[in-house]
């Protein structure tokens, strides 16, 4: 049995939520790296070469990537070998966001209601998602969310008759909508089966796999390479103005589901991906 005080959850997010929002991840860099050598228009290597200056002198200057700071997506991935001391986890983790947001100095856009739209100028509470899994360790994913491209997200619900063309038609729709508004080059996470719920979160948990790896399972590989390259012939590309890098990665999770339904989620995020991950 390994006790872990709840202090060290709160420090933790603390940093994650400062280093995501100022810092992309190593496969994020190399995607975007790769992006602007195979990039064939104009213009779209124009606004790749404008985001990798902005991500420099983010990082140089420890100035937010986006001004939009996202809604803090908390994925705990905890053992069931790890009893917390020191007070109440999930008080712990709202903790850190607010220390994060709040010392950080990033933007702080959550209302405390959905329609009366009361800022708490903390950004908090944050979305959090538990896992119970086997072992002695913590594994913590902060994922800033914007909402730029959060709202061009999508949920369908599939008949099975429509198959694996009905899902290709669905993401690719979701992509079409999105043009522009979701800040191409993106990242596109999709979850497959499970229910109306349960596929969207596996959607928004494939957004935080790192964009080099694809799905252990054969035939989602090979639809995560044919979706990637149909929606980079999209034209839509960088900035939405063209170019042949409209998307980055197309991760995609899968889950059993009723033998009625079809449930497909596609949650689409920006260039910057934002995510950091540590295990304590």
């Amino acid at each position: 049995m390994k006790t872990l005080d709840v202090s060290i959850v709160t420090e933790n997010i603390k940093e994650m939520c400062i280093e995501a929002n100022h810092f992309l991840s190593e496969d994020m860099k190399h995607a975007m790296k790769s992006a602007l050598k195979t990039e064939e228009a104009f213009l779209g290597k124009q606004i790749l070469e404008q985001l990798q200056e902005n991500l420099q002198i983010a990082g140089d200057d420890m100035i937010p990537i986006c001004q939009d700071t996202g809604m803090a997506v908390v994925f705990a991935e905890i053992g069931q070998d790890v009893h917390f001391e020191g007070g109440s986890l999930e008080d712990a983790i709202h903790e850190g966001v607010r220390q994060g947001y709040v010392e950080g100095f990033l933007r702080k856009s959550v209302v405390r209601d959905p329609i009366y739209r009361e800022n708490t100028k903390d950004n908090t509470p944050a979305v959090i998602h538990y896992e119970l899994v086997p072992g002695e360790q913590v594994k913590i994913t902060v994922a800033p969310k914007g909402f730029g491209s959060e709202n061009m997200s999508r949920v369908f619900m599939l008949k099975p008759a429509d198959g694996v063309e009905g899902v290709k038609n669905a993401v690719l729709t979701a992509v079409r909508d999105a043009g522009p508004n979701a800040c191409p080059p993106m990242v596109i996470g999709v979850g497959i089966g499970g229910t109306f719920e349960k596929c969207a979160l596996m959607a928004k948990k494939a957004l935080t796999r790192p964009v080099n790896e694809h799905s252990e399972i054969p035939y989602v590989c090979e639809l995560e390479k044919e979706l990637l390259e149909t929606i980079n012939r999209s034209g839509i590309g960088p900035g939405g103005l063209g170019g042949t890098t409209t998307a980055l990665a197309v991760n995609i999770n899968t889950y059993p589901t009723h033998i009625a339904g079809l449930p497909v989620a596609v949650n689409i995020c920006c260039h910057v991906n934002r995510h950091a991950v540590r295990t304590l």
